[in-house]
Protein backbone atom coordinates (compact mmCIF):
# COMPACT_ATOMS: atom_id res chain seq x y z
CA UNK A 1 0.00 0.00 0.00
CA UNK A 2 2.77 2.08 0.54
CA UNK A 3 3.51 3.27 -2.87
CA UNK A 4 0.09 4.78 -3.90
CA UNK A 5 0.28 6.65 -0.21
CA UNK A 6 3.74 7.85 -1.15
CA UNK A 7 3.04 8.51 -4.73
CA UNK A 8 -0.30 10.82 -3.85
CA UNK A 9 1.36 12.67 -1.01
CA UNK A 10 4.49 13.00 -3.72
CA UNK A 11 1.83 14.60 -5.87
CA UNK A 12 -0.05 16.61 -3.27
CA UNK A 13 3.48 18.41 -2.38
CA UNK A 14 4.88 18.96 -6.03
CA UNK A 15 1.37 20.62 -6.67
CA UNK A 16 1.32 22.96 -3.53
CA UNK A 17 4.87 23.73 -4.93
CA UNK A 18 4.00 24.77 -8.37
CA UNK A 19 1.26 26.69 -7.23
CA UNK A 20 3.31 29.11 -5.03
CA UNK A 21 5.71 29.23 -8.36
CA UNK A 22 2.61 29.99 -10.24
CA UNK A 23 1.79 32.54 -7.56
CA UNK A 24 5.10 33.87 -6.96
CA UNK A 25 5.66 34.43 -11.26
CA UNK A 26 2.13 36.20 -11.13
CA UNK A 27 0.70 33.68 -13.50
CA UNK A 28 -2.61 33.45 -11.31
CA UNK A 29 -3.01 36.61 -12.43
CA UNK A 30 -5.54 35.18 -15.45
CA UNK A 31 -7.74 33.87 -12.85
CA UNK A 32 -9.81 36.96 -13.81
CA UNK A 33 -10.28 38.52 -17.09
CA UNK A 34 -12.78 41.32 -18.42
CA UNK A 35 -14.11 41.42 -14.79
CA UNK A 36 -15.20 38.23 -14.80
CA UNK A 37 -13.44 34.69 -13.70
CA UNK A 38 -11.54 33.27 -16.52
CA UNK A 39 -12.54 29.80 -16.97
CA UNK A 40 -10.87 28.82 -19.99
CA UNK A 41 -7.44 30.62 -18.33
CA UNK A 42 -7.90 28.49 -15.20
CA UNK A 43 -8.41 25.13 -16.75
CA UNK A 44 -5.32 25.59 -18.94
CA UNK A 45 -3.33 26.61 -16.17
CA UNK A 46 -4.98 23.67 -13.90
CA UNK A 47 -4.12 20.96 -16.76
CA UNK A 48 -0.80 22.53 -16.34
CA UNK A 49 -0.09 22.22 -12.91
CA UNK A 50 -2.29 18.90 -12.52
CA UNK A 51 -0.47 16.75 -15.04
CA UNK A 52 2.95 18.28 -13.51
CA UNK A 53 2.67 17.22 -10.64
CA UNK A 54 1.27 13.73 -11.62
CA UNK A 55 4.51 13.21 -13.74
CA UNK A 56 6.79 14.78 -11.64
CA UNK A 57 6.03 12.22 -8.76
CA UNK A 58 5.57 9.27 -11.18
CA UNK A 59 8.99 10.03 -12.45
CA UNK A 60 10.82 11.07 -9.06
CA UNK A 61 8.99 7.09 -7.65
CA UNK A 62 12.00 4.65 -8.21
CA UNK A 63 14.11 7.61 -6.60
CA UNK A 64 11.64 8.04 -4.13
CA UNK A 65 11.10 4.53 -3.55
CA UNK A 66 14.48 3.36 -2.94
CA UNK A 67 15.20 6.60 -0.95
CA UNK A 68 12.85 5.90 1.32
CA UNK A 69 13.37 1.81 2.15
CA UNK A 70 16.63 2.24 1.73
CA UNK A 71 16.46 -0.65 -0.90
CA UNK A 72 19.66 -2.50 -1.33
CA UNK A 73 19.48 -2.90 -5.52
CA UNK A 74 21.13 -6.21 -6.25
CA UNK A 75 23.50 -5.35 -8.97
CA UNK A 76 25.62 -8.84 -8.24
CA UNK A 77 23.91 -11.30 -6.18
CA UNK A 78 25.88 -11.49 -2.69
CA UNK A 79 24.59 -15.09 -1.61
CA UNK A 80 21.79 -17.85 -3.38
CA UNK A 81 18.74 -16.49 -1.97
CA UNK A 82 19.58 -12.83 -4.43
CA UNK A 83 20.76 -15.08 -6.93
CA UNK A 84 17.26 -16.43 -7.20
CA UNK A 85 15.62 -13.48 -6.46
CA UNK A 86 17.29 -11.97 -9.70
CA UNK A 87 16.80 -15.22 -11.83
CA UNK A 88 12.98 -15.14 -10.49
CA UNK A 89 12.27 -12.22 -11.80
CA UNK A 90 14.45 -12.54 -15.08
CA UNK A 91 12.05 -15.47 -15.89
CA UNK A 92 8.97 -13.59 -14.98
CA UNK A 93 10.06 -10.49 -16.90
CA UNK A 94 10.41 -12.38 -19.78
CA UNK A 95 6.73 -13.89 -19.71
CA UNK A 96 5.03 -11.01 -19.08
CA UNK A 97 7.26 -9.26 -21.84
CA UNK A 98 8.88 -6.55 -20.09
CA UNK A 99 11.85 -5.13 -19.84
CA UNK A 100 13.83 -6.73 -16.66
CA UNK A 101 13.18 -4.34 -13.31
CA UNK A 102 16.07 -3.28 -11.00
CA UNK A 103 14.96 -6.05 -7.91
CA UNK A 104 16.31 -4.57 -4.34
CA UNK A 105 15.68 -6.08 -0.98
CA UNK A 106 14.97 -3.79 1.69
CA UNK A 107 14.60 -3.80 5.80
CA UNK A 108 11.33 -4.38 7.35
CA UNK A 109 10.07 -6.63 9.73
CA UNK A 110 6.22 -6.85 7.87
CA UNK A 111 5.75 -9.09 4.94
CA UNK A 112 5.91 -6.86 2.10
CA UNK A 113 6.86 -5.97 -1.78
CA UNK A 114 6.26 -3.68 -3.98
CA UNK A 115 7.16 -2.44 -7.63
CA UNK A 116 7.51 1.27 -8.59
CA UNK A 117 8.87 3.06 -12.24
CA UNK A 118 7.92 5.37 -14.91
CA UNK A 119 8.80 2.50 -17.68
CA UNK A 120 7.42 -0.66 -17.88
CA UNK A 121 10.60 -1.76 -19.22
CA UNK A 122 12.74 -0.14 -16.55
CA UNK A 123 10.89 -0.38 -13.24
CA UNK A 124 12.62 -1.48 -9.64
CA UNK A 125 10.86 -4.57 -7.98
CA UNK A 126 11.61 -4.64 -4.39
CA UNK A 127 10.84 -7.35 -1.13
CA UNK A 128 11.47 -7.06 2.41
CA UNK A 129 13.40 -8.84 4.36
CA UNK A 130 10.30 -9.68 6.83
CA UNK A 131 8.56 -11.19 3.35
CA UNK A 132 12.21 -13.35 2.58
CA UNK A 133 12.19 -14.28 6.05
CA UNK A 134 8.34 -15.37 6.59
CA UNK A 135 7.37 -17.23 3.04
CA UNK A 136 8.39 -20.26 1.34
CA UNK A 137 9.98 -20.10 -2.05
CA UNK A 138 6.67 -20.96 -3.91
CA UNK A 139 5.08 -17.87 -1.78
CA UNK A 140 7.61 -15.41 -2.70
CA UNK A 141 7.51 -16.43 -6.27
CA UNK A 142 3.97 -15.64 -6.65
CA UNK A 143 4.74 -11.93 -4.61
CA UNK A 144 7.38 -11.71 -7.46
CA UNK A 145 5.04 -12.76 -10.44
CA UNK A 146 2.19 -10.21 -8.12
CA UNK A 147 4.71 -7.35 -8.60
CA UNK A 148 5.88 -7.78 -12.27
CA UNK A 149 2.47 -8.13 -13.30
CA UNK A 150 1.98 -4.63 -11.93
CA UNK A 151 4.77 -3.38 -13.59
CA UNK A 152 3.50 -5.25 -17.30
CA UNK A 153 0.03 -4.13 -17.08
CA UNK A 154 1.90 -0.68 -16.71
CA UNK A 155 -0.08 0.27 -13.52
CA UNK A 156 1.81 3.40 -12.33
CA UNK A 157 1.22 5.11 -16.32
CA UNK A 158 -2.24 4.56 -15.35
CA UNK A 159 -2.16 6.40 -12.04
CA UNK A 160 -0.06 8.73 -13.15
CA UNK A 161 -2.71 9.92 -16.06
CA UNK A 162 -5.69 9.24 -13.56
CA UNK A 163 -4.16 11.23 -10.66
CA UNK A 164 -3.39 13.86 -13.43
CA UNK A 165 -7.22 14.55 -14.37
CA UNK A 166 -8.06 14.37 -10.69
CA UNK A 167 -5.31 16.99 -9.59
CA UNK A 168 -6.46 19.22 -12.62
CA UNK A 169 -10.75 19.26 -11.25
CA UNK A 170 -8.87 19.78 -7.92
CA UNK A 171 -6.87 22.84 -9.04
CA UNK A 172 -9.70 23.99 -11.20
CA UNK A 173 -12.42 23.77 -8.51
CA UNK A 174 -10.28 25.24 -5.99
CA UNK A 175 -9.43 28.27 -8.31
CA UNK A 176 -13.19 28.98 -9.33
CA UNK A 177 -14.37 28.52 -5.53
CA UNK A 178 -11.54 30.09 -4.05
CA UNK A 179 -11.89 33.24 -6.63
CA UNK A 180 -15.94 33.41 -5.97
CA UNK A 181 -15.47 33.19 -1.88
CA UNK A 182 -12.72 35.92 -2.93
CA UNK A 183 -14.76 38.45 -4.31
CA UNK A 184 -17.08 37.82 -1.53
CA UNK A 185 -14.61 38.83 0.96
CA UNK A 186 -13.70 41.29 -0.36
CA UNK A 187 -15.66 42.61 -2.58
CA UNK A 188 -13.69 43.12 -5.52
CA UNK A 189 -16.35 43.33 -8.83
CA UNK A 190 -13.02 44.97 -11.32
CA UNK A 191 -11.38 41.98 -11.56
CA UNK A 192 -7.87 41.10 -9.83
CA UNK A 193 -7.01 38.56 -6.70
CA UNK A 194 -7.76 39.82 -2.75
CA UNK A 195 -5.48 38.85 -0.55
CA UNK A 196 -6.72 36.23 0.81
CA UNK A 197 -7.51 34.04 -2.18
CA UNK A 198 -3.98 32.81 -2.83
CA UNK A 199 -4.60 31.23 0.93
CA UNK A 200 -8.35 29.68 0.08
CA UNK A 201 -6.67 28.23 -2.87
CA UNK A 202 -4.40 26.34 -1.21
CA UNK A 203 -6.49 24.57 1.73
CA UNK A 204 -9.32 24.07 -0.92
CA UNK A 205 -6.38 21.96 -2.64
CA UNK A 206 -5.11 20.12 0.07
CA UNK A 207 -8.81 19.53 1.11
CA UNK A 208 -10.54 18.42 -2.21
CA UNK A 209 -7.18 16.69 -2.81
CA UNK A 210 -8.01 14.41 0.15
CA UNK A 211 -11.11 14.11 -1.26
CA UNK A 212 -10.30 13.43 -4.73
CA UNK A 213 -7.70 10.36 -3.69
CA UNK A 214 -10.69 8.18 -3.21
CA UNK A 215 -10.82 8.16 -7.49
CA UNK A 216 -7.31 6.97 -7.15
CA UNK A 217 -7.92 4.58 -4.40
CA UNK A 218 -10.85 3.24 -5.67
CA UNK A 219 -8.50 2.71 -8.78
CA UNK A 220 -5.96 0.95 -7.19
CA UNK A 221 -8.02 -1.59 -5.37
CA UNK A 222 -9.05 -2.60 -8.91
CA UNK A 223 -5.66 -2.62 -9.91
CA UNK A 224 -4.79 -5.18 -7.46
CA UNK A 225 -7.12 -7.82 -8.90
CA UNK A 226 -5.77 -7.77 -12.00
CA UNK A 227 -1.67 -8.04 -10.74
CA UNK A 228 -3.29 -11.38 -8.47
CA UNK A 229 -4.71 -12.68 -11.72
CA UNK A 230 -1.53 -11.82 -13.43
CA UNK A 231 0.45 -13.62 -10.59
CA UNK A 232 -1.24 -16.29 -10.89
CA UNK A 233 -1.11 -16.84 -14.62
CA UNK A 234 3.00 -16.23 -13.71
CA UNK A 235 3.61 -18.52 -11.05
CA UNK A 236 0.96 -20.64 -10.47
CA UNK A 237 -2.54 -19.89 -9.17
CA UNK A 238 -2.08 -22.05 -5.71
CA UNK A 239 0.97 -20.45 -5.19
CA UNK A 240 -1.05 -16.94 -5.34
CA UNK A 241 -3.54 -17.86 -3.23
CA UNK A 242 -1.12 -19.36 -0.63
CA UNK A 243 0.81 -16.39 -0.73
CA UNK A 244 -2.16 -14.02 0.11
CA UNK A 245 -3.35 -16.54 2.79
CA UNK A 246 0.11 -15.60 4.55
CA UNK A 247 -0.05 -12.54 4.19
CA UNK A 248 -3.58 -12.26 5.67
CA UNK A 249 -1.48 -13.39 8.95
CA UNK A 250 0.58 -10.68 8.38
CA UNK A 251 0.48 -8.39 11.75
CA UNK A 252 3.88 -6.48 11.66
CA UNK A 253 3.62 -2.67 11.24
CA UNK A 254 3.83 -1.57 7.28
CA UNK A 255 6.58 0.76 7.41
CA UNK A 256 6.91 1.20 3.43
CA UNK A 257 7.23 4.99 3.15
CA UNK A 258 3.32 6.37 2.72
CA UNK A 259 3.78 7.57 -1.19
CA UNK A 260 4.57 4.09 -2.15
CA UNK A 261 2.31 1.90 -0.16
CA UNK A 262 -0.17 1.80 -2.50
CA UNK A 263 2.29 -0.12 -4.48
CA UNK A 264 3.11 -2.88 -1.88
CA UNK A 265 1.44 -6.50 -2.13
CA UNK A 266 0.15 -6.02 1.24
CA UNK A 267 -2.69 -3.86 1.74
CA UNK A 268 -5.33 -3.34 4.54
CA UNK A 269 -8.81 -2.53 5.05
CA UNK A 270 -8.67 0.57 6.07
CA UNK A 271 -11.32 2.78 6.25
CA UNK A 272 -12.73 1.40 2.75
CA UNK A 273 -12.96 4.32 0.22
CA UNK A 274 -9.26 5.30 1.47
CA UNK A 275 -8.02 1.80 1.12
CA UNK A 276 -5.72 0.93 -1.43
CA UNK A 277 -5.97 -2.48 -1.18
CA UNK A 278 -9.35 -4.49 -1.06
CA UNK A 279 -9.13 -6.93 2.02
CA UNK A 280 -7.07 -10.05 0.77
CA UNK A 281 -10.62 -12.42 1.74
CA UNK A 282 -12.07 -10.66 -1.11
CA UNK A 283 -8.84 -11.09 -3.02
CA UNK A 284 -8.71 -14.63 -2.59
CA UNK A 285 -12.31 -15.41 -3.39
CA UNK A 286 -11.90 -13.55 -7.01
CA UNK A 287 -9.04 -15.88 -7.30
CA UNK A 288 -10.85 -19.27 -6.89
CA UNK A 289 -13.96 -17.81 -8.58
CA UNK A 290 -11.77 -16.99 -11.11
CA UNK A 291 -13.45 -13.79 -11.43
CA UNK A 292 -9.87 -11.55 -11.32
CA UNK A 293 -9.07 -11.20 -14.61
CA UNK A 294 -5.77 -9.59 -16.73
Amino acid sequence: MRRILLFIATNLAVMLLLTIIVKLFGIDTYTYRNGGINLQGILILSGVIGFGGSFISLAMSKWIAKTQTGAHVIDNPRNPTEAWLVATVRKQADAAGIGMPEVAIYDAPEMNAFATGMNRNSALVAVSTGLLQQMNKDEVEAVLAHEVSHVANGDMVTMGLIQGVVNTFVIFLARVIGAVVDRAISGNREGGTGPAYFLIVLVLQLVLGVLASIIVMAFSRWREFRADAGGATLAGREKMINALARLAGNHGENTLPKAIQAFGISGGDLRKLFSSHPPIEERIAALRAGTATR
